[in-house]
């Protein structure tokens, strides 16, 4: 899945789950709160990707609060089903725990920034290793964290995938071995674990991961991979200012037509500072406007059943035939054909 233009980003589920356990170790907001990603509109739109930047300095300041093995624990029990978005239910509904780790690696770009994360898994007769990289510029004590909690968090999405807690044979960390581990323990349900590894993995026993899963509906995996797929191609990365600007005229576009006014309020400027901003960046109200149509009216035509006269009337356009203009003028096409064949590339010089 291609996603290059979220390289930087996490989803705002893994950093709502960062602000959760920062919470709960009650290290004060005004730590954390100012960073980009985090204002309550971005922070629970799940369509909103947080700078990776913002997600790493939460995880640093919570490991000034707690050792990263307790963090580690912390994050996993947090990380309820579903509380990850769809890529949880990647690993959860698929034939089998193993089919469902495949499914979760291969949209990893769906909940973690694929620029310096990734997921591998590796078989070798009757052993899998699922391995987690990371090489975010980190202090060790975060980075360690992240990697106890990756761990963790597989064999938990793995555990409840078989209907039962599967125990690792092994689990390798790439940290120093800490003086007290008692919640590693506890969290992986093993004494195995080797410290101080060339990077950190866990194992398990191949015929637990091939056990059927007992939820598994025929052709449900299909349907969670297009969604996640969908989901991320949707995405707005938070990167910078402009980013918010499209974030915020997004949700004026869910809410009704976009004004000036009205998203200048939501960023907390004025009209005048605004223009001026988006001149800053190259860009204009009225190019921004339109192309926020675009995406607002493909998404209502991929995504929902709405005639084209209501699509047209939440996207902003006084008619049915004024919709059909803006998208022969985008796509080259009528908005049923879009309908019909799905996402389209835009005719050049739109």
């Amino acid at each position: 899945m291609v996603s290059y233009a979220h390289q930087g980003t996490t989803s705002s589920a893994l950093a709502r789950l960062s602000v959760d356990v920062a919470q709960l170790l009650g290290i004060p907001r005004h730590g954390y709160a100012h960073l980009l990603g985090l204002a309550p509109e971005h922070l629970n739109d799940d369509l909103c990707r947080t700078p990776a930047a913002t997600s790493i300095r939460v995880a640093e300041l919570t490991t000034v609060y707690a050792p990263w093995t307790e963090m580690s624990a912390l994050l996993a029990q947090r990380s309820s089903i579903g509380s990850l978005g769809v890529w949880d239910y990647l690993i959860t509904s698929a034939p089998t725990p193993l089919e469902g780790i495949r499914d979760a690696s291969a949209h990893f770009a769906a909940v973690a920034d694929t620029a310096t994360d990734n997921l591998l898994i590796t078989e070798s007769g009757e052993q899998v290793t699922i391995s987690h990289v990371n090489e975010a510029d980190l202090t060790y004590e975060a980075a360690c964290a992240i990697r106890g909690y990756a761990l963790g968090l597989y064999q938990r999405r793995l555990g409840e995938a078989a209907g039962r807690r599967i125990v690792p044979l092994h689990v390798s960390l790439a940290a120093k071995a800490p003086r007290r581990h008692h919640a590693l323990t506890e969290l992986y349900g093993t004494r195995t674990i080797e410290f101080e590894a060339p990077s950190s993995s866990i194992t398990f026993l191949a015929a637990d991961l091939h056990t059927p899963t007992p939820h598994a509906q025929p052709g449900l995996s299909a349907v969670l991979r297009r969604h996640a797929e969908r989901t991320l191609t949707n995405a707005i990365a938070l990167h910078n200012w402009l980013d918010l600007f499209r974030a915020a005229l997004s949700c004026a576009h869910e809410e009704d037509a976009p004004t000036l006014t009205a998203v200048a309020r939501r960023l907390a400027v004025s009209p005048r500072t605004l223009q001026r901003r988006l001149d800053e960046h190259g860009t204009t109200w009225s190019s921004e406007v339109e192309a926020g149509r675009r995406s607002h009216v493909t998404r209502l035509l991929h995504h929902t059943d709405l005639s084209i006269g209501s699509v047209a009337a939440r996207s902003g356009y006084a008619d049915a035939r004024a919709l059909r203009r803006a998208v022969q003028r985008w796509y080259g096409t009528t908005p049923a054909a879009v309908r019909r064949t799905g996402p389209v590339t835009a005719s050049p010089g739109c």
